[in-house]
């Protein structure tokens, strides 16, 4: 049986990414959004055209209550694979700029959400009896820190990270792979939501592969990782990062 992808943060981007390669792959798909129903409906659209079948439910992932009413709006049979992607992040700061509310917003979005919808997957699979697979869409930021840009951001990355490692160890066991990735610079609308347009342009050169990488190349990484062709990977972070 072919799982359905869940994937958070779908309307854009690495995820409506996989919402379209994972339809060309023979795959239905539920996708959440927060603030652009738009483009969730237009992702949507491309996945039915695709012959599959698309479901969307509006989810802000820092709301628990919502995480719960996402996870009833699907079918309780449905088995599922997770593509853990909904994120944010603030305009380019150094540490003198941040504030509280900024870092309790950014940590219950990227962490603290990204944490309960794993559980709420994790029960939801056990629950329907066919263990699914996860991947955590993390960041290179993790790793590199991004001083002087958002190393707010990269903090909760890396807690994602950690939290990858661990949760790969607690299901093993059940059949349930976790792995997540972490993308470098890639071709996305997060730099302009960061307050920086030109980041692409600016930063590219120092890429070893000189360029920027696109959304559609994460989600050819993340949708191996659900596959079977990746049946003995788990708590592994793959880097998809031009080198970086």
């Amino acid at each position: 049986m072919t799982r359905t992808l869940l994937i958070t943060g779908g309307s854009a981007g690495i995820g409506a990414a996989c919402a379209r390669l994972g339809a060309a792959q023979g795959r239905d798909v539920i996708l959440t959004y927060n603030s652009d129903p738009a483009g969730a409906e237009q992702v949507a659209a491309d996945v039915r055209a695709a012959g599959q079948k698309a479901q969307i439910v509006q989810c802000d992932v820092a709301q628990p209550a919502q995480i719960d009413a996402l996870f009833a709006a699907i079918d309780p049979a449905c088995p599922i694979d997770l593509v853990n992607n909904a994120g944010i992040v603030g305009k380019t700061a150094s540490i003198a700029d941040l504030t509280p509310e900024r870092l309790t917003n950014i940590f219950a979005v990227n962490v603290v959400g990204a944490i309960l919808v794993a559980k709420a997957a994790v029960a939801h699979m056990r629950a329907c009896g066919t263990p699914g697979h996860i991947v955590n869409v993390s960041s290179a930021a993790a790793r590199l820190g991004s001083g002087n840009q958002y190393v707010d951001y990269a903090a909760t990355k890396g807690a994602i990270d950690t939290f990858t490692l661990g949760l790969a160890d607690e299901l093993a066991p059940e059949g349930i792979r976790v792995n997540a990735v972490r993308p470098g610079l890639i071709e996305t609308d997060i730099h302009a939501k960061g307050g920086e347009p030109d980041r692409l342009a600016r930063l590219s050169h120092m890429v070893p592969m000189r360029r920027a990488g696109t959304a559609d190349e994460v989600a050819q990484s993340i949708l191996w990782l659900l596959s079977d062709g990746a049946s003995y990977v788990t708590r592994t972070l793959v880097d998809v990062a031009g080198g970086r």
